[in-house]
């Protein structure tokens, strides 16, 4: 199985629009990052986690050509703005995209699409079939998902474990039976938006001490704002085992 990072960044993506700070003005092809989201592929089938507001770039950047499902981590307009663009899978593969979400990023959808879940349906919308999940493991052919729920300051939202791997995006705090889930992982990912204090993602420094407290072989941060720092000036005052992920960025697993 082998896992791409789609995009790094968190809900502006960096750089952002109209700031000139030495992040967003960075030559550096690893401080560009889009919104947050993964590339999963496996034997027999090919997902992503989230379809944020750059899902049609990402598709045509990591020249995707067959999508089997769409997996949703929570609803906020970063993580499912570019469901509309599954259109052109649609098409191709004519048949209807798995889209795999619990209920509240279900009625997300149906606000923010409502043409795609409408009585009448106008040529050309998507096409989908809902697979409604939880706290339940649940599978996509041979990648078996263990969904692990995290808080997003009151939000519940999900990450996933996928056999030694496990993908967390906008966590804030992580109950005591949710870190059981995630310890043994080999690989992890969790977001580390800020140096400074935040209500709703950790900081550098929270997301450090929950990587040593998880004690996976390598964890990379993700869901990264401009606020962080520069890729390369991070990076170096990281300590071992823990590394910065990047657009492009692809793991053998």
């Amino acid at each position: 199985m082998t896992v791409t990072f789609l995009g790094t960044g968190t809900s502006q993506g960096v750089p952002v629009i109209a700031c000139g700070c030495e992040v967003c003005t960075s030559a550096d092809h690893r401080d560009k990052r889009l919104r947050s989201s993964i590339l999963v592929q496996a034997d027999d089938k090919t997902v992503v986690i989230d379809s944020g507001p750059d899902f049609r770039y990402q598709m045509l950047r990591a020249n995707v050509q067959h999508l089997d499902g769409v997996v949703y981590t929570h609803e906020h307009k970063d993580h499912i703005a570019g469901m509309d663009d599954i259109r052109a899978f649609n098409f191709k593969q004519q048949e209807a995209m798995n889209i795999y979400a619990d209920t509240r990023v279900q009625a997300a959808l149906m606000r923010e699409f409502p043409y795609v879940f409408a009585e009448f349906k106008y040529p050309g919308i998507p096409q989908v079939t809902i697979h409604p999940i939880g706290l339940e493991p649940f599978d996509i052919g041979s990648i078996h998902f263990v969904p692990i729920e995290v808080m997003h300051y009151k939000l519940p939202v999900l990450g996933f474990r996928i056999n030694d791997f496990t993908y967390i995006t906008d966590a804030k705090t992580v109950s005591e039976s949710e870190k059981e889930k995630i310890k043994g992982s080999k690989i992890l990912v969790i977001n580390a938006l800020q140096k400074q204090s935040h209500i709703s993602h950790f900081t550098l420094d929270e997301a450090i001490a929950f990587a040593n407290d998880m004690g996976a072989e390598t964890t990379y941060f993700t869901h990264i704002s401009h606020r962080l720092g520069k890729h390369a000036d991070v990076a170096a005052e990281l300590p071992p085992g823990i590394e910065l992920a990047y657009d492009g960025l692809t793991l053998t697993i």
